[in-house]
């Protein structure tokens, strides 16, 4: 076997790659704080109870796993850090208060995920904990907004959705989990065949107010009409429409605001989210570029429930698609022992400038920095000039 072959689905990042990688993360870690996010790092490495708890099992299946040679319990490599920081909320910090934590950290699946070419993705995302009203859900949303656009990805679409619709909707009656899996992939895709196989034993009005939710897309305003009209007009169903409308009206007047769009029957993600659900998408990237939502039963897990809403996405695939131009200009400098050369070279280090101090009998070729100056001795002083 060849020494240098990775695992299928796992690649090195190379350094023009992986300078963009580090400029965005940097930019949007910066931006998280200007919002007054706090950054946490969790660990990669867990107790698989742990990793899971409170995600109802949805990422198991994603979950590397092993033993500790310590303990002889089984850890998991973490496939997802949103019910991390929620345990951090939750049982480290235990405010009362808001709370706004951020994050950037490598998490791996056991598959590469739709869309991407890699098991392993740079994942982060910013979770607010401690207001269960829709501003906090606008806030996450803005932020979001602002990032993407930050990022030069181009045209952003916006889609939103309910998890408390779904919920509503089957009221009392309670599927299979098998049952529910088949539901969220056959309305995914809207398959409304594999809806009907998988409804063919429920109560015929659930199942025709589910059946209702494929065809439930389109523009707000359009679809909020229809969903008024065609779903079962309970308490909850209300609340859970009237809180897109304004969620929507308000996202309509951030600056640089996204193209909205509502998907009631898009519950693609962890089946930890209990209320509105949003996904980005940009043109050129078949999948959403970031996905979100609220998830306010996850803290109830570790011991106190908390209000809780966020979004990720994959500093990886974010990389690949930005236009933002990470090449760096840079200084060349010859080699000498001259002491005034390496003052003035640590001079201008120390003011954030790029410069390359060539080796004896080298060049410098450039592949990753643009070397439009360079050092040059006039009457014995160094000056930076133009290159010709």
């Amino acid at each position: 076997m060849n020494r240098w072959l990775l695992p299928e689905n796992i690649a090195d990042i190379l350094p023009s790659e992986a300078r963009k990688i580090e400029d965005l993360r940097r930019i949007l870690l910066d931006r998280f704080q200007a919002y007054g996010y706090e950054l946490v790092m969790p660990p990669m490495l867990e107790y698989l109870d742990s990793l899971l708890t409170g995600s109802g099992q949805d990422l198991n299946l994603k979950t590397f796993k092993l033993v500790d040679q310590i303990s002889g319990r089984t850890l998991g490599l973490r496939a997802d850090m949103t019910p991390q920081v929620a345990r951090i909320d939750a049982h480290l910090l235990n405010r009362q208060g808001v709370t706004r934590l951020c994050y950037a950290g490598s998490i791996l699946h056991t598959r590469a995920a739709a869309g991407s070419s890699s098991r392993e993705q740079l994942q982060l995302g910013a979770e607010i904990y401690g207001h269960a009203g829709w501003e906090a859900d606008l806030e996450i949303q803005a932020l979001l907004n602002d990032v993407l656009n930050l990022s030069q990805v181009g045209e952003i679409t916006l889609d939103m959705s309910h998890a408390g619709i779904l919920t509503a909707i089957l009221g009392d009656f309670q599927p299979k989990s098998e049952s529910l899996e088949e539901l969220y992939s056959a309305l995914q895709t809207k398959d409304v065949a594999g809806l009907n196989l998988v409804l063919q034993d429920w109560p015929s009005e659930v199942k025709s107010a589910v059946l209702a939710l494929a065809n439930l897309c389109g523009s707000p305003k359009q679809v909020l009409d229809q969903a008024r009209q065609n779903l079962p007009k309970t308490a909850a169903v209300k609340a859970a429409l009237d809180e897109l409308e304004r969620l929507c009206a308000a996202v309509a007047d951030l600056p640089n605001s996204p193209e909205l769009s509502l998907d009631l029957s898009d519950l693609k993600g962890y089946q930890y989210h209990s209320g509105v659900m949003f996904a980005a998408y940009v043109e050129g990237l078949p999948v959403a570029i970031a996905r979100g939502g609220r998830y306010d039963m996850v803290g109830k897990a570790f011991g106190r429930s908390r209000p809780a809403t966020g979004f990720s996405l994959d500093i990886m695939t974010l990389a690949r698609i930005s236009k933002k131009d990470s090449r760096k200009t840079a200084i060349l400098a010859p080699w000498s022992n001259d002491q005034t050369l390496s003052q003035e070279i640590a001079q201008l280090r120390s003011q954030g400038q790029v410069v390359i101090q060539l080796l004896p009998g080298h060049e410098q070729d450039g592949d990753e920095f643009h070397c439009d100056r360079e050092l040059v001795n006039q009457k014995g002083a160094w000056v930076v000039k133009t290159r010709a």
